[in-house]
C-alpha cells in the first residue's frame, strides 16, 4: 500500500501495534531499480517511529540522504 505522508505513517504503525502485527516499509533509493522492504516486529514500532519522525520530513523524504523515501507498507 502506498504512503503519502507522517501522518499516514503515523496511522499505519497505530493500525500495525493495535493488530500486533509486524510492518514492513518500502524504502526507495537512488540508483536501485526496485525499492527495498523493511520489516519492524511490533514491539519495535513505537520506538521507530520516533526514528522516522527524526530522520524523514513530512513527506516521508530522509533529511539527510537525498533521495530516499519511504513509499509503501505492508503487514
Amino acid at each position: 500500500m502506498k504512503l503519502e505522508n507522517m501522518k499516514d505513517l503515523e496511522r499505519i504503525i497505530g493500525v500495525a501495534i493495535e493488530e500486533n502485527n509486524p510492518l514492513s516499509l518500502l524504502i526507495e533509493m537512488p540508483g536501485f531499480s526496485k525499492p527495498e522492504m523493511i520489516t519492524n516486529p511490533v514491539e519495535n514500532l513505537a520506538l521507530k517511529l520516533e526514528y522516522y519522525k527524526k530522520t524523514y520530513d513530512e513527506h516521508l523524504e530522509h533529511k539527510h540522504a537525498k533521495g530516499i523515501k519511504i513509499t509503501g507498507y505492508t503487514f
